[in-house]
């Protein structure tokens, strides 16, 4: 007999039908009502068994957690909370939960238990619905670049290039440890490496992807990266999902709207089929605003939050209009900010983002035009010669959500650049071929996949919008 999930019992209405689905206990009370879950939504389907007709051994064995198979009667739902339910006809225990062991008990857990937990609390609805949305941004992803002509790119993970200069990257080896072959200059000789070279994980598949823009006009990478930064912050993780398109003939204004449009389009599809989930999490957001100080509280819900966003025009204003407003505001004024706003030129931070999204301007903010100081080497130099086509997305409660720019195209001011950063021309030699050969302005940005979870799902805490977060000191499971 074919299965059914259990979303689809819950929005059938083809009662008196015999029915058969699998899933796991969530709860069993009175020796009679099991609430089961398949992971298909975050709503349980109730399932009725005839106690009296049941062996007593087999309803010892129905347990929070244990897998069942269960065949039955659809029928209306007598009790309130649910429209449909299921008259147990057969029931088969598939696996076994000790209840005396398993650590995920029908009751609020602390968000850090769950993380030493990380293989099992996906079984909690949190979990759960945070898990299926960020399913769903995903897909939203590829739909958006699909519908609108661009190719998916898979570049390297493997790379022998630092697309950010800033050197926090993981090295790859094959050498063994404390065994590595030195040249004469007694460092570690890495032309006997597997690679041939020095290689790490990459921090971002920018610099291939723009080499592809520049055959293929528009194309985007969605994959891992990599950053060795020893940050234990709310907002940091080592191993991570990025989303980078690149476009070519695009300015730094298309850039933009590219970036607005890309967002409103994944939050609206998520808005549209993750109802369920959203509602469960905005709930849930809701129960946590209440036991913060007043002060902390945010003035919007998680669903309006969305809307708003998807909603909303973005306001646009430069870095120097940036700097101005903070560096006038009371917070700064009163010595609030912990990074006090003095010269221009400081990089923003995410208490000084945060500033000018939720108290000024109270929607979300594109800054562009940044201090070349404080930006990458392939970020397209402003004819003021100090400052940068570069352009941030900041949102509510997240800060920087998106960091892109428009790419310094032309080859004399590339390599000026590279080298008054002391970025080695020879290690980047195809990156600067194409500026030789057809160059044309180009842009992109880049948005870590998990902010994005995060913020949809508010969560408070990047390692639990991914399923096995790697931090420093952690890569367990």
């Amino acid at each position: 007999m074919k299965r059914s999930s259990v979303k689809e019992l819950l929005h059938s209405d083809k009662f008196l039908q015999e029915v058969h689905v699998k899933g796991w206990v969530r709860t069993f009370r009175s020796n009679r009502f099991i609430a089961l879950n398949d992971g298909s939504t975050i709503n349980n389907i109730q399932c009725v068994v005839d106690f009296e007709n049941t062996e007593e051994e087999l309803l010892k064995r129905i347990t929070t957690s244990a897998a069942v198979s269960i065949t039955g009667t659809l029928v209306e739902s007598e009790g309130k909370g649910q429209s449909v339910e299921v008259k147990v006809t057969k029931l088969e225990i598939l696996g076994d939960s000790n209840p005396d062991e398993y650590p995920i008990q029908p009751k609020k857990h602390s968000l850090e238990f769950l993380r030493e937990n990380a293989h099992l609390r996906i079984r909690t609805n949190t979990f759960s619905a945070v898990m299926r949305v960020r399913s769903a941004l995903s897909f939203g992803v590829h739909k958006y670049f699909q519908e609108n002509g661009f190719n998916y790119v898979n570049t390297p993970i493997i790379t022998g290039s630092d697309a950010e200069g800033a050197g926090e990257m993981f090295h790859v080896s094959n050498f063994e440890t404390n065994k590595a072959p030195l040249n004469e200059e007694g460092d570690i000789d890495y032309t006997k490496d597997f690679f041939g070279k020095e290689t790490n994980l990459t921090v971002s598949g920018q610099l291939e992807a723009e080499t592809y823009a520049m055959a293929l006009g528009k194309v985007y990478t969605f994959g891992y990266t990599f950053r060795a930064e020893n940050s234990n912050t709310t907002r940091h993780l080592a191993e991570f999902w990025m989303i980078e398109p690149e476009v070519a003939f695009n300015d730094l204004d298309a850039n933009m709207d590219l970036s607005e449009d890309f967002i409103k389009s994944v939050l609206g599809y998520v808005l549209e089929n993750c109802k369920d989930d959203l509602e469960f999490l905005d709930n849930r957001l809701t129960q946590e605003e209440k036991s913060k100080p007043q002060a902390e509280r945010s003035d919007m819900g998680l669903i309006e939050k969305l809307n708003f966003v998807a909603e909303n025009n973005f306001k646009r204003v430069s870095y120097t209009e940036a700097f101005d407003i903070l560096r006038n505001c009371k917070p700064n004024k009163k010595k609030k900010f912990q990074f006090p706003i003095t010269e221009w030129g400081v990089d923003l931070q995410s208490e000084h983002e945060r500033y000018l999204v939720e108290k000024h301007f109270k929607c979300p903010v594109i800054l562009f035009d940044y201090p070349a100081t404080i930006k990458a080497f392939y970020m397209r130099l402003n004819d003021d010669g100090k400052t940068v086509r570069a352009m941030d997305v900041l949102f509510p409660g997240i800060g920087e959500m998106v960091g892109g720019s428009q790419r310094e195209e032309r080859l004399d001011v590339l390599k000026s650049k590279m080298a008054d950063l002391n970025i080695d021309e020879e290690e980047l030699w195809w990156y600067l071929d194409t500026r030789k050969f057809g160059t044309a302005v180009h842009s992109g940005f880049g948005l870590g996949f998990e902010r994005l979870v995060l913020f949809t799902t508010g969560m408070s805490n990047i390692r639990d919008v991914i399923p096995f977060p790697r931090t420093p000191q952690n890569a367990e499971f």
